[in-house]
């Protein structure tokens, strides 16, 4: 049998040495457990019991492999092995000595003995090593320690005590570990590795000055924990432009799938800025609501549609039909899922929510069990100036995708609507709440356990989707300023693509199972709204920049249709709890399914006739709350 280990020269001599302090062991067992007798025990020195114990003790150390670690790098998982290793020993070497001598050969507690002995004069070297090299490695970092950043940690757990282990370990590591923060506050006083817990969040500016006084003064902010609210990460870059230090933040420990830690870090994303605590997603209730049934799409090349695709493909579909009407958007989504789920039947099809005969042929021919209906024009100015196409295609469009749901035996179909759609000053919101309230009559409506069932699921805004303020802030930022904000108490909710698509799927299948629940709306608990102004100076911080000094804000002024602050639930709507946090229940006014037929189908003509001023009072008539001419409302009004 070969052992690849022992092919280098210092494993060679390892393997040598722990030999070597095998043969010795037992000899000074004896002698700390009979004095000057040890070597007439028996009338006979223990020349035989010697040679038994060390060659048995190499066989095992052989067989073991204890030399495929590196003595530099010993740890308690090589001082286990090591006792493994011996434990197997002393157990064999027993044995044989039963066999042969029935144990007279040596006192039994010698054998005790021998394993601390044992332990010592092999632990012991690797140990020293070790504090040797780490010793050397201090002196260095001593001598090159000016050249080190100085960083200051967010949090005391396990990524923390990783990043120090690896810097304290590294000689070429740029970075020098002068305190930690522990957000919580329940460490303060205690220390990782001699690196002491400094402070909690809100004295992080006592403890930067306590450690300037010293000389030690960070130079950056580095998040060191993956449970950390978004509002705090908000905080420590607002505190970072006072304090004069960047933040950034490690990467998560499940991202590190393969190889050791690595001392690197990474710039904060506009995402950690809206980091929440999260409740846990029922996975498999999600896996049972697509798993083996036909899905469609519509909207399917937009931001929420093509994650919605992504997240379906994940779970097992028996097939996906994605549906858009833009050939480019269509096109990428399509040739996304076929990169990444090649087996999984899929069929991509172009085409518009408000071709009422198109809609209705593809869902008789497809036959999905659910339709997900992300379709929507979604940007509140274009929708404001082209009225009519807003009407067409987010009322009376979600109408015809309902209808065809119905007339086509579909399970489920999943609205995605908007907080726009709450008291809306706009045309976009309001036939928002139009396509809520037709989806929440045909709800309501049905009867059966086999009807079809009409699910709604409302939240803010999306990170980085196509209108969203963060992409025209990058732009911005890109071509070195201004950055436009309308409005500075302008306040926004804001929510994770991945965030917001895998919670309305939670939603939908809580809808599907409670459907004593018909005709209400499932709202995402989106956090605290954020100030988009806010907003706007904490990225031109992460991009390293000085708000008003090296990028400027600007305002414009609310654009029409436009609010201060959006809502998520009218004043009417009373939320309720589900069984999950971060999804609630609302219970918004419902109208007559005949009615808002009627309604719809004369807007429709009025909306294709050009009709803007008939348009106008029809959208009031069916949502009464349509304040048009962007009047501000809810608490931004107050101030």
């Amino acid at each position: 049998m070969s052992y690849r280990a022992l092919r280098t020269r210092r494993a060679r001599v390892a393997f040598a040495h722990d030999v070597v302090m095998a043969g010795l062991s037992l000899p000074l067992s004896l002698l700390l457990r009979l004095g000057g007798d040890a070597w007439t025990y028996g009338g006979s020195p223990p020349l035989q019991s010697t040679v038994l114990f060390t060659l048995v003790a190499a066989a095992v150390f052989w067989s073991m492999r204890l030399y495929g670690g590196v003595w530099r790098y010993a740890s308690l998982n090589d001082l286990a092995m090591i006792a493994r290793a011996v434990t197997v020993a002393i157990l064999v070497f027993s044995l044989l000595t039963f066999l042969l001598t029935r144990l007279d050969a040596v006192p039994r507690s010698t054998l005790v003995i021998n394993w601390f002995v044992l332990m010592i004069l092999l632990g012991g070297p690797r140990v020293v090593y070790r504090m040797f090299k780490d010793r050397r490695i201090a002196r260095s970092i001593e001598r090159n320690g000016g050249s080190r950043i100085p960083v200051l940690l967010i949090g005391a757990g396990d990524e923390a005590e990783q990043f120090i282990r690896v810097v304290d370990h590294n000689a070429r590591a740029a970075y020098r570990v002068v305190g930690l923060i522990d957000e919580k506050g329940g460490r303060i006083g205690r220390s990782i590795h001699g690196v002491h817990v400094l402070g909690d969040v809100r004295s992080l500016p006592l403890v930067v000055e306590r450690l300037t006084r010293a000389g030690k003064r960070p130079q950056r902010l580095i998040l060191a924990t993956e449970r950390i609210d978004g509002a705090v990460v908000r905080s420590l870059v607002e505190m970072s432009e006072a304090l004069g230090a960047g933040v950034s933040r490690l990467p998560k420990l499940t991202d590190l799938q393969a190889g050791p830690f690595a001392a690197d870090i990474r710039p904060v994303a506009v995402e950690d800025l809206l980091r929440r605590p999260q409740t846990m997603l029922d996975r498999a209730r999600m896996a049972a609501l697509v798993e083996g049934r036909r899905i469609l799409i519509t909207g399917a090349g937009g931001t929420i549609g093509r994650e919605l695709a992504r997240q379906a493909a994940a779970l097992g579909p028996a097939g996906l039909c994605l549906l858009d009407n833009s050939e480019h958007h269509l096109y990428e989504i399509d040739l996304e899922i076929g990169e990444r789920y090649p087996d999984l039947r899929r069929r991509s099809i172009l085409a518009d929510v408000r071709d009422a005969g198109r809609i209705q042929g593809i869902v008789a021919r497809e036959r999905p069990a659910l339709l997900f209906h992300a379709a929507a024009l979604k940007h509140v100015p274009i929708a404001e100036t082209h009225a009519e196409e807003a009407i067409l295609t987010n009322a009376i469009g979600t109408r015809i995708v309902a209808d065809a749901c119905r007339a086509g035996g579909v399970d489920v179909m999943l609205l995605i609507s908007t907080d726009k759609a709450v008291n809306p000053t706009g045309v976009m919101g309001t036939t928002k709440r139009i396509a809520e309230s037709y989806c929440q009559a045909l709800d309501l409506s049905g009867a059966g356990p086999d009807r079809t069932r009409f699910v709604t699921v409302r939240f803010g805004n999306v990170l980085g989707s196509t209108g969203s303020v963060v992409p025209l802030f990058q732009r911005q930022l890109a071509a070195g300023g201004p950055l436009t904000v309308t409005h500075p108490d302008m306040t926004r909710y804001f929510m994770t693509t991945r965030e917001a698509v895998e919670l309305a799927l939670e939603a939908c299948a809580l809808g599907v199972r409670d459907r004593e629940n018909a005709g209400k709306i499932y709202v995402l608990d989106m956090g605290e709204p954020v100030r988009i102004v806010d907003l706007a100076r904490q990225m031109i911080l992460l991009a390293g920049l000085e708000p008003d000094t090296d990028v400027k804000i600007e305002y414009t002024g609310p654009r029409a249709g436009e609010k201060l602050a959006e809502e998520l639930l009218h004043e009417s709507e009373r939320p309720a709890p589900t069984e999950y946090r971060s999804i609630l229940l609302a219970a918004p006014r419902t109208a007559d399914h005949a009615f808002l037929a009627r309604t719809l189908e004369e807007l429709a003509t009025t909306a294709r006739r050009g009709d803007g001023e008939r348009s106008a009072a029809l959208l009031q008539r069916l949502v009464p709350e349509y304040r048009p001419g962007g009047e501000v409302r809810g608490e931004a009004a107050a101030r």
